[in-house]
């Protein structure tokens, strides 16, 4: 994954950022602030401890610059939904944090996390690209995944999708099937299962967020108690992320309140 830039020295003589640029970086960076202010909050508010929550930054439909100046200032996950648009960002990113001192590190590499619904004929370029795929809902998909992970890679993460409010619009699959396609995905070479993932129904009602979450929280617990090693519930979103931090979110998806409006 390899796309031509300018030499580091050409780049920095040659692009200086206008000031509209400079102030939408700005305004980006505030709004990065208020979202962690906010996981802080919520997490204090139910007695937990907000180094336990990750931020996933969801950076579709926005480009590499804009993940780059939230990676610049400690963001260092990333998610995507449509393969065809994260490809090249992904490259370009790679190869633009590769030339930066702070992306110098090996241990300081950015994180793809795949969170779309996944087509069969999508699946190589996801198992070969990312890092995490969140969007497990299927075992013919895991297995292609599975199947398609270069050997040279670590282990593909993934957390497998539910669909608790049984929306027929949502991807995922039901609380009862949980189980059994976590223990499919665990028998597979090449992934490693991490958690459980859900997009449930949008509600303005705190309460509702809340029951909504539990019963995704229920499912994590059911297939932990099967014995399986889990870590990472991801749930909650820019209008309900306090709701899934008091149900246990470690994993928050954050795009419109980081970002803007698409």
């Amino acid at each position: 994954m390899h796309l031509m830039n300018p030499q580091p020295d050409q780049a920095a003589s040659s692009e200086q950022p206008s000031p509209a640029s400079t102030d939408g970086h700005r305004a980006l960076l505030d709004r990065h602030s208020s979202v962690l202010s906010r996981i802080a909050a919520g997490a204090r508010a139910c007695g937990r401890n907000a180094d336990a929550i990750d931020l996933l930054a969801v950076s579709k439909t926005f480009d590499a610059e804009a993940v780059l100046t939230l990676a610049t200032h400690g963001q260092r996950r990333f998610a995507e939904s449509y393969l065809q648009e994260a490809l090249p960002k992904m490259a370009t990113c790679h190869d633009q944090w590769a030339i930066r001192p702070s992306g110098r590190s090996a241990d300081d590499r950015l994180e793809w996390h795949f969170i779309g619904p996944i087509q069969s004929n999508k699946t190589r370029p996801i198992a070969e690209h990312f890092d995490w795929v969140e969007s497990i809902e299927r075992e013919k998909i895991a297995l292609r995944l599975s199947e398609q992970r270069p050997a040279h890679l670590a282990p593909l993460q993934v957390c497998i999708q539910v669909n608790v409010s049984g929306e027929a619009s949502k991807s995922g699959c039901s609380p009862d099937e949980a189980v059994l396609l976590a223990r499919s995905v665990c028998a597979m070479p090449r992934m490693r299962l991490r958690g459980v993932m859900a997009i449930p129904a949008p509600s303005d009602a705190f309460a509702v967020q809340r029951a909504q979450f539990a019963a995704v929280r229920a499912v994590f617990e059911r297939i932990r108690a099967e014995g399986f090693d889990i870590d990472t519930l991801s749930m909650g979103m820019s209008a309900d992320l306090e709701a899934a931090i008091c149900e246990g979110a470690t994993l928050v998806r954050v795009g419109s309140a980081l970002f803007g409006a698409r």
